[in-house]
């Protein structure tokens, strides 16, 4: 078996492989076993705290994995991918094992989608079971939605790039402090983000004071999964201090009104912490179900 070549930057070409990779593995899979911020990794060049893990068999890309390491908390989250046609050969756990290596031993893997394959790797790994991240779905129906009953003195306007990128950020930062992930995000981030063919700047929606249009309170960024006939609630986020008023239900069912009447989308879908109880008991509802489940193991802490 190849050994795992590990770096900090990857060629264009590599790049161009390891997307053939993954996109390969999903169509097999059902799911892609890297994430939507994993890929934009992998494309958007060096970043400081990210590294490839690449394997090869007769020339051939067959492994790919990656390591964030940029939460000063907790331990590094990696994720990894074999092409279907290679699996059964050990090249998941070596690529495991060098994470685990890189990671001092510190890691937390993903298995997007719970297959049982990844499941064996993870427990045969040594890593434990910690989080069960949830892909709910509903029919859309914009006559069977309640209405987005705002708050007093609140409006709803589109996002306007450029404009209003850093205004999204500290409120981001501060609706998500608790959630690393997503709180954390950057300019980087979020341009490369905007410049996604998915991303449509009327179907992210601010919250802002009537007579403060410029302050964001708080938001529901919508994304539409063309081939798929998807929209997705792809983050909903209230500022401290404007919590616990009915804004997020009202964003949320702004959002969802959005897709289904402007994007004309039949099914909607989210991701949410299975132990998040508020926000499942919410989503239900309003009509979503459990569609799929990805799981990030850890190694004992």
């Amino acid at each position: 078996m190849s050994d795992v070549v590990v770096t900090e930057r990857v060629s264009e070409d590599v790049v161009g492989e390891a997307l053939v990779l993954i996109d390969t593995a999903a169509r097999a899979d059902g799911q892609s076993a890297v994430s939507e911020q994993g890929r934009l990794q992998l494309r958007g060049g060096y970043r400081a705290g990210v590294t490839h893990f690449l394997v090869r068999s007769g020339g051939e890309l067959v492994g790919y994995g990656q390591l964030e390491d940029a939460d000063p908390v907790e331990a590094p989250a990696g994720e990894l991918v074999v092409h279907p046609a290679h699996r059964g050969r050990g090249y998941g756990r070596a690529l495991g094992l060098a994470l685990l290596h890189a990671s001092g031993r510190r890691l937390r893997l993903w298995a997007h989608g719970g297959h049982a394959a990844a499941r064996h790797l993870a427990q045969g790994l040594g890593l434990t079971l910690f989080r069960e991240l949830r892909q709910l779905r509903m029919p859309l129906r914009a006559d069977a939605l309640p209405p987005a009953a705002l708050p007093d003195g609140v409006t709803l306007r589109s996002f306007v790039p450029g404009k209003d990128d850093a205004a999204w950020l500290d409120a981001n930062a501060a609706a998500f402090a608790h959630h690393p992930e997503q709180g954390s995000l950057t300019q980087r981030d979020l341009d490369a983000r905007k410049a996604e063919p998915w991303f449509d700047a009327a179907g992210f929606l601010l919250a802002v004071p009537t007579d403060e249009p410029e302050r964001i309170t708080g938001f529901h960024w919508t994304k539409v999964h063309e081939v798929e006939r998807l929209g997705e609630v792809y983050v909903v986020g209230v500022v401290p201090g404007h919590q616990g008023g009915g804004l997020g239900r009202a964003l949320t069912t702004a959002g969802l009104r959005h897709l289904a009447e402007v994007r004309g989308m039949p099914t909607a879908m989210l991701y949410v912490d299975a132990d998040n109880t508020p926000a499942v008991a919410v989503y239900e509802r309003l009509g979503f179900r459990t569609h799929a489940v990805d799981l990030m193991y850890r190694t004992e802490t």
